[in-house]
């Protein structure tokens, strides 16, 4: 039989952590997968991946296949060395023989190393089934191959992330199966790339960190800001001015998400009047959005008598002015 070179297969060096063969085997997985793969001889490659990935995931498997040393290549003839079974090789590390993790879909060196499981475990492609499309059977409990899926998930970001873009690390409890069909949730800490401009709702794609090698897609969430209140790319910024600012006009520093402006008020302003500040919403592509400031025009507690008496006589100048003369 043939020796297989398991980590030349994930393209790895003997000294690849558990993270590094996670993620090689995501990224072929995906690329050979049969239903999807539009690779020469992708089947093939598929189960070859597999197999290696099914010995150095799992830290048994791994050190047992290590004992054979660096010295083999992929291709050259192999038997056990003699006396190895007895010495306290493969089979006695997983059971005797009969008793391990082996398979019918994978190759005699896995076999040979690693023994047969009669009744259950790997079944392989019917022979008549055509290419391109497998379909592939397993026993219950026993080996399916992970199916290659888009995951979903939601990430929040501050307003200001969304206005300025740029990298930001996340963690996340991501599932990932494994080759026997049973989801596991890992966490993860990704780096997601924020585009200048994004709105709530919007989906970032993450090439090859879903399920199985699939994708992860995050819906944008903007999260509540203690100042503006966002409303499609648009920003709203509720500003308190005294009375006096509005009825005699005057210039007040406004915040933006771009940094202060200077914004000037007309006379005779009026409470609820709505000032917009163009392309100083959201920097969103191909129409930015605006800032409106609305205005909130607040009165000063009269504590003191000077106060009172300011207030008696703006009540005997504006005798005549009637705020709710519409309700009469």
């Amino acid at each position: 039989m043939e020796y297989k070179d398991y980590y030349a297969t994930l393209g790895l060096d003997r000294s690849a952590s558990e993270e590094d063969i996670k993620r090689s085997y995501r990224k072929l997985a995906r690329k050979y997968h049969p239903d999807v793969s539009k690779e020469p001889q992708a089947e093939e490659r598929f189960k070859e991946v597999q197999e290696a990935y099914e010995v150095l995931k799992d830290a048994k498997k791994r050190a047992a296949y290590n004992q054979l040393g660096s010295n083999w290549k992929s291709g050259q003839e192999f038997r056990p060395p003699p006396g190895w079974q007895a010495s306290g090789g493969f089979e006695d590390i997983f059971g005797g023989a009969g008793g391990g993790m082996g398979g019918e879909d994978f190759s005699d060196f896995f076999a040979s190393l690693f023994g047969q499981q009669a009744g259950g475990g790997f079944r392989r492609q019917s022979r008549g089934q055509p290419h391109g499309r497998a379909h592939h059977q397993s026993f219950a409990g026993g080996f399916q191959e992970p199916q290659s899926h888009d995951q979903r998930a939601k990430i929040g970001i501050s307003l200001e992330e969304a206005y300025h873009g740029g990298a930001k690390n996340i963690q996340l409890q991501v599932p990932e199966q494994d080759v026997y069909g049973q989801i596991h949730y890992t966490l993860r800490t990704l780096k997601v790339n924020i585009p200048k401009g994004i709105t709530t709702g919007k989906q970032l794609r993450l090439s090859g960190q879903g399920g199985a090698g699939g994708d992860l897609l995050l819906e944008v969430e903007i999260q509540p800001h203690n100042l503006f209140k966002l409303e499609g790319s648009d920003i709203y910024l509720t500003l308190p001015i005294t009375p006096w600012e509005a009825a005699l006009g005057t210039k007040v520093s406004v915040p933006t998400l771009g940094g202060k402006v200077e914004l000037k008020l007309a006379p005779n302003s009026q409470g609820g009047q709505k000032l917009r500040l163009k392309a100083r919403g959201l920097p969103a592509k191909p129409n930015p959005g605006d800032q409106y400031v609305v205005l909130q025009i607040q009165t000063p507690a009269a504590t003191k008598e000077e106060q009172r008496d300011i207030y008696e006589k703006m009540a005997k100048e504006f005798h005549s002015f009637s705020p709710r003369k519409d309700l009469n």
